[in-house]
């Protein structure tokens, strides 16, 4: 498994939307002192044609972050559907165990349990820990590779499809479900749109600033107010895009639920 990542997406969210107010702001202020300089060079058409690109900017701005954010929720909603999914595979293997011929089916259900726990860790492992994640990922695969071992053996001794065979069919969806939810843990927004939302957001502050110098009056307040607004909803873009830390996470309560008194062994 791939477990490079691109720069943004390594560093600290916070310190990404801190930085993005304070350029949206200094952005600001330069526009403002701009627009303060050509505030008597210019006159009322200039001022209403100004207006209505700043509308025009942050029509744009709505749009590509809107865009944004529904990317984001897209692919946590889809990580969360993947861990549904791998969880109910791993419960069908679980009671599928039943059907193996002895010793496997209690030593096919222990392993199956250590399992689960291995697909626990990596839901908790931070994204920063890579070497971590390759150790989880390497033992997951040595487990998947042991699991299959068994129950080819356990095949050799009951051949019937009607047992072991619907065991193997259940592995064999449990490992592909391993594949997907992995594959979806890496996917996330592009870097690109990241970039050219932070650079219409910086031009939007630019904007509003050279609109604000040409008027009478400076509107500080309000114009903070919306850039807290939106590093606000862009850090909960970037929280939405990192599904190992942050505020929020994928739950994992349909995996936790394997390891209850319903899929005890009898």
């Amino acid at each position: 498994m791939d477990f490079s990542r691109e720069i943004m997406y390594d560093q600290n969210s916070i310190l990404i939307v801190a930085i993005l107010f304070v350029m949206i702001l200094l952005a600001n202020e330069a526009g403002y002192r701009l627009g303060h300089y050509y505030q008597t060079k210019t006159d009322p058409d200039v001022k209403t044609h100004t207006n209505t690109i700043q509308a025009g900017t942050l029509g744009l701005l709505a749009l590509i972050l809107g865009f944004t954010f529904n990317m984001a929720v897209q692919r946590f909603n889809n990580r969360s559907e993947a861990v549904i999914t791998e969880s109910n595979t791993i419960g069908t293997a679980l009671l599928r165990t039943n059907l193996l011929p002895e010793p496997y089916d209690s030593i096919t259900y222990d392993q199956l349990q250590q399992y689960i726990i291995l697909r626990l860790q990596v839901s908790n492992t931070q994204n920063a820990l890579i070497s971590e994640q390759e150790s989880l990922d390497k033992a997951t695969r040595k487990l998947q590779t042991d699991i299959w071992i068994n129950a080819v053996k356990a095949a050799r001794i009951d051949p019937r499809s009607v047992t072991t065979g619907y065991f193997i069919s259940a592995l064999n969806e449990m490992i592909d479900a391993y594949g997907k939810r992995n594959a979806l843990l890496s996917l996330h927004v592009p870097e690109v749109i990241l970039y050219l939302l932070f650079i219409v957001f910086i031009m939007s502050g630019a904007m509003m600033g050279y609109a604000s110098g040409l008027g009478k009056k400076r509107t500080t307040l309000p114009a903070m107010m919306m850039t807290f607004l939106i590093c606000l909803v862009v850090f909960i873009v970037i929280d939405l895009d990192r599904p190992k830390r942050g505020i929020i996470k994928v739950k994992q309560d349909s995996m936790l639920l394997l390891r209850g008194d319903d899929y005890e062994k009898k």
